[in-house]
């Protein structure tokens, strides 16, 4: 018995085992890496918007000298001009965000039943980018969960969606001060806010 479990398990990884291995850890770091990124540009726009370095260190959990830090390294030339948070933008990382944050909000609301909910922890995870085809991809999921789940969704979800997709059929070229990863964080909860009625 002892003999035919040693040759059933193997004494070693196979090359593509540890290639799966490796790829999810790079998927954590890459995410990890481009999540500290999105928190300086955030710390930048608070700042723009007007928010003390004492706040934005008690939100972030950073210490006030560390959000100093961040606001002194990125201070060449003038501060960029307030942004406008209205739900309703025609960019294409603006739509893309607001479609991540209504997905969020069906894949919660379904629990993690949803067809779209693989998608979305591979957004979150930074297992999927925001490229052209990803983003016609979760379109057709959300599509999908909206058609056979409605009743199940908040009311104001298939609105949104139309919204969206018009939107992103035709998005409009908008010269805007914040990095594409920005906006779409920005308009993911503020999306997300709207549908659950804290906003």
């Amino acid at each position: 018995m002892n003999e035919e479990n040693a040759r059933r398990t193997p004494a070693t990884l196979t090359e593509e085992q540890a290639g799966r291995l490796l790829a999810e850890m790079n998927e954590v770091i890459r995410a990890g890496e481009e999540m500290r990124a999105l928190r300086t540009e955030m710390i930048r726009v608070l700042v723009g918007l007007g928010w003390t370095q004492e706040k934005i260190a008690r939100l972030t959990g950073m210490s006030q000298p560390a959000v100093s830090k961040q606001v002194t390294k990125h201070k060449a030339g003038d501060p960029p001009p307030p942004m406008a948070l209205a739900l309703d933008q025609r960019d294409a990382p603006w739509l893309e965000g607001r479609l991540w944050g209504l997905a969020e909000e069906i894949s919660d609301t379904l629990q993690d039943t949803a067809r779209c909910t693989r998608h979305v922890h591979a957004l979150a995870r930074g297992g999927k980018r925001f490229t052209p085809s990803d983003i016609d991809d979760l379109r057709r999921l959300v599509e999908e969960d909206l058609r056979l789940r409605q009743e199940e969704l908040p009311g104001g979800c298939r609105s949104a969606y139309d919204q969206i997709s018009r939107g992103l059929d035709l998005p409009e070229e908008v010269t805007v001060t914040a990095s594409a990863s920005v906006r779409r964080a920005l308009a993911r909860r503020i999306q997300r806010d709207r549908l659950s009625g804290d906003a």
